[in-house]
């Protein structure tokens, strides 16, 4: 107990002693000592219930008094609940300027951010960038549907996946200009944070740098058809002291035709939303991938193939033969001579999985996040002596990704690599010439 509540609450009993001491020498003088003690006592518990009735009703009063002035136990008790109610005002002052500092700094925020309630799936709070960006409107939608708020976008059945939610691009649904980014951020059991941001900007950069892209590759593709046509005419034999410089000039300008037909097939992938689906016959498939590796391979390296899931996929045959030739010619690149590579298609649940494994080098894991990026090369000087343009596995992304495909790499420095396609059921039917078998 502090010093100064003790010495109020020893004064208290001085005077409670001091006045049932009165009423003894009273009680004595008047011969009546009992009578004049219960007097006495009665009018002490009076007086202590007359101070608790007052320290209840300042407790309850929504107004501010300043503690009575003494030093009994009593005035030590309304100086204490002053202090404690003063020190919870000024708690709740500075929370109210924080929430008021947060508010504005959540309105000045350029992106949309929607505080919805998990279950329900209703609106709790938003912000300034709510309105433009997603047509909401205080206090219309506050407590309101969020996927009927935001109709026609498919918030509904996005939120539906929870956590697993992948980020949504959409228009917005008040404005057909502005192409927006949802991402769903889940930060307490009950409560998720939508956030919008509008992209629209960066889908055009994005726009101008694939039509770049593929207007330089198609211009460059005739003069470099030119140049590689008139290389071929030339005769080494003539002039054997130019049979290098010839060799090291055909090799780069096939090496540039190639790139300049990787950079057109990336830009025809990414103009495409969907394919045209048709029977991908992946037992003639599986053999062409095996004679291109063994040819490319030249004897180098132990080749196999296992194919156990015996079924075929549904999607382009064209589109997934890319994807799958890329995914080969580079273990046979960077697998060194005497390795080997495993071709291998296997169930995978209701799914398949087509893997390409390798004995190679490896990729450090710090590489791994960036490998699928277009032109980012693990060592430079490597892929230049393997010939490759650094778009083959961006172009396997797109091709998975058109096909509701996923790449998935595990790899080990010195160890080597492994590649895996993963097809969900729906791109999974039985094999043409099972069924031919089955109708015999």
């Amino acid at each position: 107990m502090p010093p100064r509540a003790r010495n109020a609450w020893f004064k208290t009993l001085g005077q409670l002693g001091l006045v049932l001491a009165g009423a003894l020498v009273l009680g004595l003088l008047l011969r009546q000592v009992w009578p004049v003690l219960a007097i006495a006592a009665l009018g002490v518990v009076a007086w202590h219930y007359w101070k608790l009735r007052g320290v209840l009703l300042r407790l309850t009063a929504r107004q501010r008094f300043e503690p009575p002035q003494g030093d009994g136990v009593w005035n030590e008790l309304d100086r204490l609940l002053h202090r404690g109610q003063s020190e919870m005002r000024g708690r709740k002052r500075r929370l109210l300027d924080m929430l008021r500092a947060y508010r504005a700094a959540a309105d000045a925020l350029p992106d949309a951010v929607v505080v919805v309630e998990r279950n329900s799936q209703r609106v709790l709070w938003f912000n300034a960038a709510a309105t433009s960006l997603l047509g909401l409107r205080f206090p219309r939608d506050i407590d309101a549907p969020i996927g009927e708020r935001l109709q026609p976008l498919p918030v509904a059945h996005w939120l539906a996946t929870g956590r697993n939610a992948e980020p949504l691009e959409a228009t917005s649904p008040i404005n057909p200009d502005l192409q927006l980014s949802l991402r769903l951020i889940p930060y307490s059991d009950e409560l998720w944070l939508l956030v919008a941001r509008d992209i629209s900007k960066l889908m055009r950069l994005e726009q101008m740098r694939r039509d770049f892209v593929a207007n330089v590759s198609h211009e460059l593709r005739t003069p470099l058809t030119v140049v590689h046509g008139y290389l071929e005419m030339l005769d080494p034999a003539e002039q054997p002291e130019w049979a290098p410089m010839l060799a090291e000039m055909q090799r780069q300008s096939q090496r540039m035709t190639q790139l300049v037909e990787d950079l057109l097939t990336l830009s025809r992938l990414e103009a495409k939303d969907a394919l045209a689906d048709e029977n991908v016959a992946m037992g003639s498939m599986l053999g062409t991938l095996r004679r291109e590796a063994e040819a490319l391979s030249q004897n180098r390296h132990a080749i196999t193939l296992e194919d156990t899931a015996r079924v075929d996929l549904w999607g382009s045959t064209k589109e997934l033969h890319s994807a799958f030739s890329n995914l080969v010619s580079n273990a046979v690149r960077y697998t060194p001579a005497g390795g080997s590579i495993a071709i291998v298609f296997a169930r995978e649940g209701d799914g398949v999985a087509l893997s390409v494994r390798d004995s190679g080098y490896g990729i450090p894991a710090a590489h791994l996040p960036r490998i699928t990026e277009r032109f980012y090369r693990v060592s430079t000087s490597r892929s230049r002596e393997s010939g490759g343009t650094g778009l083959g596995l961006a172009i396997v992304k797109h091709v998975l990704g058109l096909h509701q495909a996923r790449l998935e790499i595990a790899s080990e420095v010195g160890r080597g690599s492994t590649f895996s396609c993963h097809f969900g059921a729906n791109r999974v039917h039985p094999r043409g010439d099972t069924l031919l078998s089955a109708h015999a």
